[in-house]
């Protein structure tokens, strides 16, 4: 083996170690993921699913906004879990109204 080679083949190997992609979304929450990539534009999460599949909301995603499928899906996922009406809370008992309030009378003295 000569130096030109020994030389070219060790370049090659430092050049695939480097040339690997990395996924920078990878390992972050679905809340982080939203904060970093869509907050800019969008004020909430609230809303942005609309009633959409699952499905067709990953495959947007990740056709548009996502690094990689796996983080497509997280984030469709929690924008449908956001999209959720929220509780309502439970009525306080009271007293029923069944029409407008007869007045008060007069206190004469």
């Amino acid at each position: 083996m000569t130096l030109a080679t020994t030389t070219l083949a060790a370049a090659a190997v430092l050049t695939a170690t480097f040339a690997v992609a990395q996924n920078l979304d990878a390992g972050k929450s679905p809340q982080k993921l939203f904060a970093d990539g869509c907050a800019t534009c969008h004020r909430s999460p609230r809303g942005l699913a609309k009633g959409r599949f699952n499905l067709t909301l990953s495959w947007f995603l990740k056709d548009h906004y996502a690094t990689s499928s796996d983080t497509a899906k997280a984030l469709a996922a929690y924008l449908e879990s956001v999209d959720t009406a929220p509780p309502r809370a439970a009525a306080k008992p009271g007293p029923k109204r069944s029409g407008p309030r007869a007045p008060k009378p007069s206190q004469s003295q």
